[in-house]
């Protein structure tokens, strides 16, 4: 399943594949700086038949990133439920992405989260995406503000999921975009 193509990618479904991929993105220390804990190989492959599931049923998710060129996965991005309550409420969708620390500062990302928001409001009928980050990430926060997200800090909270003893990693700045937002900067962009 391709879910959208850019200029130089493809956002599609993962493949058996690309397992390799997912796992060296899961358990980079470079990569997974701003998350408490990098997976192992096992709990890399589970995550990833997780991510394929959520996927099938949903229509949403983490959608391998690959080059159009070979097909070559590079990392992920996706437009995913959030399951946060109560700092989201049900059916907030979360736009996030992951990319090999080898293909950063190229755009990639920037090219594919704006393909899926198109995905997103248009395909999907999406009212809001929000996407969250700890602060000191600014290589994510950056993308964010590209995509004309802004930021809401009514809405920055303490990841319930990040361990105490990790307070660093704890409180997460929140960005959003409306679809009537969106839809501005299409037009205006124009």
């Amino acid at each position: 399943m391709i879910i959208g193509e850019t200029g130089r990618l493809r956002i599609r479904a993962w493949k058996n594949s690309d397992r390799d991929l997912f796992f060296e993105i899961n358990s980079d220390p470079k990569v997974m700086a701003f998350f408490p804990f990098r997976r192992s190989r096992a709990e890399a492959d589970a995550l990833f038949d997780r991510v394929g599931r959520g996927i099938a049923e949903t229509g949403l998710g983490f959608f391998a990133v690959a080059l159009k060129a070979d097909d070559q996965p590079i990392g992920f991005c996706g437009l995913a439920l959030t399951d946060l309550e109560p700092h989201f409420p049900n059916g907030t969708v979360e736009i996030g992405w992951r990319l090999a620390a080898r293909y950063w500062g190229q755009g990639y990302i920037t090219e594919a989260a704006s393909d899926l928001l198109r995905y997103g409001f248009e395909e999907k009928g999406l009212d809001e995406v929000v996407s969250f980050a700890v602060a000191a990430n600014t290589r994510s926060t950056a993308v964010m503000q590209r995509l004309g997200m802004h930021r809401d800090a009514s809405r920055d909270f303490d990841h319930p999921r990040v361990p105490a003893d990790q307070p660093a990693l704890v409180r997460h700045v929140l960005y959003a975009i409306s679809a009537e937002e969106w839809r501005a900067r299409r037009a205006s962009a124009k």
